[in-house]
């Protein structure tokens, strides 16, 4: 069963920022810095999170633009589990952490409710359907939060800010502006105008994307 006006379609497109430029390439000593509302900053190396509990997640991907990628499998860490053991212990007595900001090496950022975030089936995740992930799909790490639309499960990921208010959108001057939680079962598509609205206007913008996402895929990174 899908989320109201979603899409099951062929394969994973491969969609997110810049889509007609190549995906960024993969640093030589991958990282995350996780900074912010802290004590100090932590660096986390990619290669230390394997030293974590990793675990398999089967779950749906669904894009806010109506389409649904079925039946993946992610590994990886939880978030809860790096949150529990590599932030907690930085944060003062003082400080109520209320949001997360996740940031790719392709520059897109996505701000999440802290409790949306911890939820028990999101995942920093390296590997996908047995494989380690592809530059199409975020190498070499990427947020997955299956119960929320696909542009919040943040690519390429390299660094995470933690917040004591909501920060500014990423997005504030898009035209196409998204839902403040983006919870896929409400259909929170967009942050003002009713799903059943917007569905049509987001379908007929998947074949050109995914045609133009094609071309930046074909192309050699710079």
């Amino acid at each position: 069963m899908l989320p109201p006006g979603q899409r099951a379609v062929d394969g994973f497109p491969r969609f997110g920022t810049h889509l007609h430029h190549p995906p960024p390439p993969v640093p030589a000593d991958p990282a995350i810095v996780i900074g912010g509302a802290m004590i100090e900053a932590v660096t986390v190396a990619v290669s230390d999170l394997a030293k974590l509990p990793c675990e398999e997640m089967p779950a749906d991907f669904h894009c806010v633009a109506g389409w649904s990628a079925t039946n993946l499998l992610w590994e990886g860490v939880a978030f809860a589990v790096l949150y529990r053991l590599r932030v907690e212990p930085l944060l003062a007595s003082d400080v109520s952490v209320s949001h997360v900001v996740f940031e790719g090496l392709d520059g897109h950022r996505s701000v999440v409710l802290l409790e949306d975030a911890l939820a028990a089936d999101v995942l920093i995740a390296d590997r996908l359907d047995g494989e380690p992930l592809n530059s199409d799909h975020g190498a070499p790490v990427r947020l997955v939060s299956p119960s929320q639309y696909g542009f919040v499960s943040t690519k390429h990921l390299c660094r995470i800010e933690l917040h004591t208010t909501r920060p500014r959108d990423p997005d504030r001057w898009s035209p196409i502006v998204s839902h403040r939680r983006a919870r896929v079962w409400q259909e929170e598509r967009h942050r003002y105008v009713p799903g059943r609205v917007v569905r049509p206007v987001y379908r007929a913008l998947i074949a050109p994307i995914r045609a133009l996402s094609a071309r930046g895929s074909r192309t050699k990174p710079r």
